[in-house]
């Protein structure tokens, strides 16, 4: 092989590893976000739209008793103390119905997007 082609194969290979670089700084680069769900009179309050991986649900219960957030696909389970906030990491992408587990009449849906 030439040096002019060894040369080029080299440029093309950094040109490539700058372009990946770039890609994923711009990819990852999104902070994620903490939103909350207030949980009052014995209800879930929606939970906002444009959730991803990442980002967290602060779950404010404003009830006098205890109440829970359950994944019904098991991602999560977390009871919430009257009167008491708690945080939940969305670990993956989808669709979860959650409900509390005292209280299963309150149910809720969340959409977590990659």
């Amino acid at each position: 092989m030439t040096r002019a082609r060894i040369r080029m194969w080299k440029s093309a290979a950094v040109l490539t590893l700058r372009t990946a670089c770039l890609l994923a700084f711009v990819s990852c680069g999104r902070t994620p976000k903490v939103v909350q769900v207030t949980i009052e009179k014995v209800a879930f309050g929606p939970v906002p739209a444009g959730l991803a991986v990442g980002d967290t649900i602060e779950w404010v219960n404003k009830d006098v008793f205890d109440h829970t957030t359950t994944a019904r696909s098991s991602a999560w389970d977390v009871v919430i103390p009257a009167g008491k906030t708690v945080r939940v990491v969305m670990k993956e992408a989808g669709t979860f119905e959650y409900y509390c587990k005292f209280h299963p009449n309150m149910t809720g849906t969340v959409a977590v997007k990659k």
